[in-house]
This record gives structure tokens, sequence and C-alpha cells, in this order.
């Protein structure tokens, strides 16, 4: 267990713009931070950071909190790993305890998967460094491919050994399970029971995530044997999804912002070797074809991609389908090609990085460009190849997404083909108007399909009625939350009788804290939220105050469970997504600002909050009266509550009927 002062340190140290800052690009908005969101697929950047407040939100999905939170959500970690991330990127010395046996089975399964990985990492490169087998064909390997000894540790490369379970007999030595060395891939049992190394023979690869774990790996083999694949990967598994992970992503993220660029290759060595050569902003798709959640992943950090291929015009055409994946993801894409019989890997093992810098800025051409010198040669005297080259440029620029985009490419295709515009414009017109009917089409067989089947009484989430009671609850934690430790002076109306007997309302006016009016007036009636959620966050912020008396959003959500954290994140940013879209500036709309009539605010809908509640419970007395049974308490605490319920409609200048 990770000790209390350990953690305190972390949430102390830790800033969330600079841990978020590592996997989102964050652009100054005001006092706040802005970027694109790392949970959706979004164009327009709803996702917000709080240096002040230390904490975020998510508008498009909904989730926020602290640095902590934006780690177990967006990294998948628990509790404990998060901490433990955030105290190694600090340099912060863990103090914990012994780990039980009770505790170590408490573990739940991707963590035990990322522990035996990790482990693997760590054996494979003990392996390489320090065994006369690893030294003589590994890191020979290694050292013959120019990567230097600080670029294998960088990169954690190791070597696995040829004996058959050498890897799987050391890790049930120390105590991690053959189930999870099996659900990871590094070992295979076999129908009889017996064991086998997966990548026995091969220098190893370790594929990390964004935030540096060990996801899975990727084996070369050395031999010349071709029943062998010469590569072999880590199968799918909870942790390791081929198709959302890039190579090379932990190491090349800050570049990548920082450059607001990533080149992107193919292998493993391809990415070492670009590293080392001063080139960091680069990763591979690990042996894949290019998919659209490796291209989210790069999205999060640059809207610009440049791909290196290498000269082979065969594998040119072959690779350059996955151009028009990026276009339509609405990220910017150029090309760069190496000489022909050079590779990212050859070519920058043998310049200087200054020369390397040069070529890959001057030899990077737009999509256009690149598909016109690519097939021009071949198409320039058959009419048809130029006109099926030019169908194809088009197609590429019907999956832009932005529309001006659209059209400076296709001015570009008439100038570099020489071809009337108006032409292209029609052909764009026609694919864009395919494209939309497929969509209809299938849009329209999809919503058969699900007229087919049967109703239930189940209404779509979308299509929920509005709690207006639930709505009101959320109101007052927002008060609470916002304004909860202001003082301010309330005015209470008491109902009196003069000496006529006639009722006469008497105005008082006293100064609470905020908090303070709410308990209080809430403890009179003995109201309780019905909300689950909003009950568990009044008593966690009433419990607060009391304790504190005053709120500091960052201190009081690291002691919330997440769930409670997406809600109190939300309300506490909410007053900042007026400045996301600059409201009162840009759109010239006025925003009302409830800090200027916090009492009347509060007064108000602690007055709706217990008209309603008091509505529920007069409902709830009526459903007890029975024909068999003496009613009159009952009924007489109906009338008290509706005498009650019909002074707060007065108050409120309104008929309760509006609200049922």
């Amino acid at each position: 267990m990770i000790s209390k002062n350990t953690i305190d340190t972390v949430f102390e140290t830790a800033r969330v713009e600079e841990v978020i800052g590592d996997f989102v690009v964050l652009k100054r908005a005001g006092t706040n931070l802005k970027g694109l969101s790392p949970f959706s697929n979004e164009k327009s950047p709803s996702f917000m950071v709080s240096p002040v407040k230390q904490i975020w939100k998510d508008f498009s999905s909904g989730k926020g909190g602290n640095a902590v939170a934006f780690l177990m959500e967006h990294e998948h970690f628990s509790y404990p790993e998060a901490i433990r991330y955030l105290a190694k990127k600090y340099n912060i010395e863990i103090e914990e305890t012994e780990q039980s046996d009770a505790d170590k089975e408490q573990a739940n399964e991707k963590e035990s998967m990322f522990l035996v990985s990790e482990f693997a990492q760590k054996y494979f490169q003990n392996i390489m460094l320090n065994t006369d087998e690893g030294q003589a064909i590994g890191y020979s390997y290694f050292k013959e491919r120019g990567f230097t000894g600080e670029t294998i540790k960088k990169f954690g490369l190791g070597y696995s050994p040829e004996a058959y379970e050498a890897f799987s007999k050391e890790a049930l030595g120390k105590g991690y399970k053959l189930e999870y060395m099996e659900k990871t891939g590094l070992t295979i049992v076999r129908e009889d029971g017996r064991m086998a190394d997966r990548f026995r023979g091969r220098v190893m690869f370790p594929i990390l995530s964004m935030s540096g774990r060990v996801l899975g790996f990727g084996g070369r083999i050395l031999g010349n044997d071709k029943k062998v694949a010469k590569y072999l990967n880590s199968p799918e598994s909870d942790i390791y999804h081929k198709s959302k992970v890039l190579y090379g992503i932990f190491h090349a993220k800050q570049a990548i912002a920082k450059k607001d660029n990533c080149y992107l290759v193919e292998g493993y060595t391809d990415v070492i070797q670009m590293h080392q050569a001063g080139i960091e902003n680069v990763v591979a798709s690990s042996g894949t074809a290019l998919t659209p959640d490796q291209i989210r992943l790069v999205s999060r950090l640059t809207k610009n991609i440049t791909v290196l291929f290498d000269g082979d015009a065969a594998g040119l055409r072959a690779s350059v389908r996955g151009i028009d994946l990026i276009l339509e993801e609405g990220m910017n894409v150029k090309v760069c090609t190496f000489p022909e019989g050079d590779d990212p890997d050859s070519f920058a093992k043998r310049t200087p990085h200054d020369e390397l810098v040069n070529y890959l800025e001057n030899n990077a051409k737009d999509f256009i460009q690149f598909k016109a010198s690519l097939l021009m040669d071949e198409a320039k005297q058959d009419p048809v190849k130029k006109a099926g080259l030019i169908r194809d440029m088009v197609t590429s620029i019907s999956k832009i997404p932005d529309r001006i985009q659209r059209e400076v490419y296709i001015q570009e295709t008439s100038r570099i083909m020489d071809i009337n515009e108006q032409v292209l414009v029609s052909t764009l017109a026609q694919i864009t108007t395919k494209d939309i009917a497929d969509a209809d089409k299938k849009l329209k067989e999809d919503r058969k399909a699900q007229a087919m089947k049967p109703v239930t009484d189940e209404m779509p989430e979308n299509r929920e009625r509005v709690n207006i009671l639930e709505r009101v609850e959320r109101k007052m934690i927002e008060i609470l939350l916002l304004y909860g430790g202001n003082e301010e002076e309330f005015e209470d109306v008491f109902i009196k009788f003069d000496e006529f007997g006639k009722e006469y309302e008497h105005t008082e006016r006293k100064e609470y804290k905020v908090y303070e009016r709410v308990y209080l007036n809430l403890q009179e009636d003995e109201i309780q939220f019905t909300h689950p959620l909003f009950r568990d966050l009044y008593a966690a912020i009433i419990n607060h105050y009391m304790t504190h008396q005053n709120l500091v959003p960052e201190e009081f959500l690291n002691a919330l469970p997440p769930e409670l954290q997406y809600e109190a994140a939300d309300i506490f940013m909410q007053e900042e997504r007026y400045h996301v879209h600059e409201w009162e500036e840009r759109k010239q709309i006025p925003v009302k600002h409830k800090a200027l009539s916090i009492a009347v605010y509060t007064n108000e809908h602690i007055a709706d909050l217990r008209w309603l509640l008091l509505g529920r419970l007069i409902q709830d007395l009526k459903m007890q009266v029975s024909p068999e049974a003496d009613n009159m308490e009952i009924l007489m605490a109906v009338n008290d509550y509706n005498t009650l319920v019909n002074y707060l409609s007065r108050k409120l200048s309104r008929l309760r009927s509006s609200f049922y």
C-alpha cells in the first residue's frame, strides 16, 4: 500500500496542466487552457483545463476531475497506478508497506497483465546485456544497426533466449501467474500442458502506451528460416490492441506537440534510428495497415502528419491508401520519399542531423503533388490512365472535411494536371453525392432493422423525461460548490399575527455563510436529496465545510471518488464554458453572473427544493391513506404540509401545478 504521506506529496506537487499536457495539446484561453477532447473525435476544442482550480473538464464526454482522475480515465490506470505514475514523473520517492497476499489477490486482471509485461521487458533486456547468448546475438545485432547503448536502454530493447521455456520458468519463479503470462501471449500453453516461450530466439522491441506502460512486444528473428515469420507481435489482449497503438508514441509525444508535426514510418528500427539522429517526433504503425484509431492518437498532439516512404515504387502505391484515411480524419498530410534503395532507417543512419532536417523539410510534398509525381510518368502517354489518376486525386480531396481546403486542393490539381477546374468541381460533386447517397441508404437500412426489433418499455437515454427535482438538487450542489464559503446577508420572512389576529409578514436580515444557510434550512424540514449522486456529494460538501470553513477545488476533488469528481468538476468548469466560446466578447451576448445576487439566488433554490420535496412527501402520505384505517394523523400532516407549500407558492409567486 502507498503511504498517505506519499499520496499527499503527489497531490501537492502534480500540476494538472503539466500532466494533461503530456497527452493533449493545450492552448491558452484566458486564465484557462483548452484542447481537443482525448475521449471523443471532435473538431472544435471543448476540453478545458483550469490551472488555478487544478481541475479539467471534457464537455464532449462529460468527464472531469483532477490529474489522477485524468490518468484513470485516459490511461485506464487504477488509483495506485495513477499515483505511481505521478510519483515517477515528479521524482517523488514512494513510501509503501508490504503488500499482503490478500492485497495481491485483489489486483485486477489488467494490472496483472501489465505487471508481467513489464517484468518481461526487464527480463529480455537483462538477458541481452548480461548473458553470453544475449551479448553475442541480441546486443551485437543492435550494435550492427548502429544503435548506441543509450538508445538501446531508452527503447527498452532486449533479447529472448533460444531455450524453450526460459522466460516462462523465470516468471513463474518470481511469482507471476501462468494465467497472465498466457493472456499476454508471452507464454504458449500446449494441449499437453507444456509451456513454450512465444518469442524465443528473437530480439525484442517493447511496445509502450502513451503513458509508458508495456502493452506488448514485437520480436524479430535473426536467422534465415523461411518457415518462421521474420517479425512476430504479441497477440491481441485486454491491454494490447494493435490497431490502437503506435510504436514510439511514448518517446515521441512531447516532440510531436512541440514541433506540431508527426513523422509516420513503417518499422521499429525506422523510429529508433530517427530518434537517435535527433528526429524524435516520429512513430510507426507497428507493421499494420494504418487505422483511424492510430490517426486519432496523433490528432491529440498535432493536426499535421508527414508520411515517410522509402524509394520502392511498388511499396509506395500500396501505402498511398493510408493517405485518404488521414485526410478523412481531418488531418493535414504531407509525404516525403527517400532516394531509391533507402528507407528512414538507412537514410537517417548515414545522414548528419542538419542535412536530415533539411531533407525532410525540403522534400515533403502535399498529397496532391505526391500523387501526381508518383503516377504521372506511367500515365503521361495514356489518356485513360491519366483520367484514372485525376479521379483518384479528386477522390482523395473528397475525403477532406473542410470545404475551403477542398477548394484549394481542387485549384492545385487543376494547375498540376492541366485540366479545367470546373470539370474537377463537377467530379467532386458526383463523388460527394454518391457518398451521401450510400450513407443515406445505410442509414435507412439501419432504421429499418431497428424498426423490426421488438418494442420494449424502456425509453432511449436521450429521450428520458427531464426530472425537475434532480435539476433543482443539482443547482443546490452548484451553489454550495461555487459560493458555499461566501458570507451573505439573507432575508427571512416570518408569518406573524397582529393584535386583531390578522396575518402579516415580518422580515429580518441576518448574515450566514451560504453553506450554513442551506444546511439549516434543509435540516429544518429533515430534507434529504433524492438522487444518490447528489445526496453523496451534498454530504461530502457539508462535511468539508464543517471541517475547513472554505472549499479549495483541488483539495476537495482529491478526496472524492471518481464518480463524484466528474459531477463536481463539471460544476466548477461550467462557468468557463462561456469563455471557451467567448460569448461576452465575440458574440456580444451578456452573461448573467449569479455572484451578484447569491443570497437571493440561494433562497430561491432552497424554496424550490423544499417545495418540490414537500410535494413529493404529500403524495407519499396520500398513498398511505386506507379505507380500513384511522387516517386522521396522516390527513393532519397532509394539511400542515399543504399550508407550508401554499406559503412557498406565494413566496415564489408561482403555482405548484407548473412543476407537476
